[in-house]
């Protein structure tokens, strides 16, 4: 009987495991989305919550903490200053999944999973060559 497991091993031992959430939180305070397996995204997302949650309060013990997890300079300083501002009136649920169906190779559950309110990248649309033309002739 499988009671009282409160976690996925996906596979993997202790120490692959610890590396895998260290990486894909990593990589979800990076880009504020990634594309995973459903399985994978419902693990990191426990942890990627705590990691928020913990973040709100910036302070040395806090960052301490979450500096065991990530240990990138860059993303934890992004993850204090940039990330857990915007849910600091959120009590929760920072992460959302959304489906993508399944993967070609093997029909795994294909999902992103993202951070609820994140920051919008706003592609610059590059000039016309006629609107160019109209610009040089005035």
């Amino acid at each position: 009987m499988k009671h009282r497991i409160g976690y996925n091993r996906l596979g993997r031992n202790v120490s692959h495991r610890k590396a895998l959430y260290r990486s894909m939180a990593t990589a979800l305070f990076r880009y504020e989305r990634i594309k995973t397996t459903k399985p994978k995204a419902r693990e990191i997302r426990r942890v990627a919550e705590r990691l928020i949650t913990r973040a709100r309060h910036d302070n040395v013990h806090n960052r301490r903490i979450v500096a065991r997890m990530i240990q990138d300079k860059a993303v934890l300083a992004k993850l204090f200053t940039e990330i857990a501002p915007r849910f600091s009136e959120r009590p929760g649920g920072y992460t959302r999944i959304l489906k993508l169906g399944q993967r070609y190779g093997d029909a795994s559950e294909m999902v992103f999973l993202e951070l609820v309110e994140r920051k919008e990248i706003v592609k610059k649309k590059k000039k016309k060559p006629a609107e160019k033309q109209e610009t040089q002739e005035s």
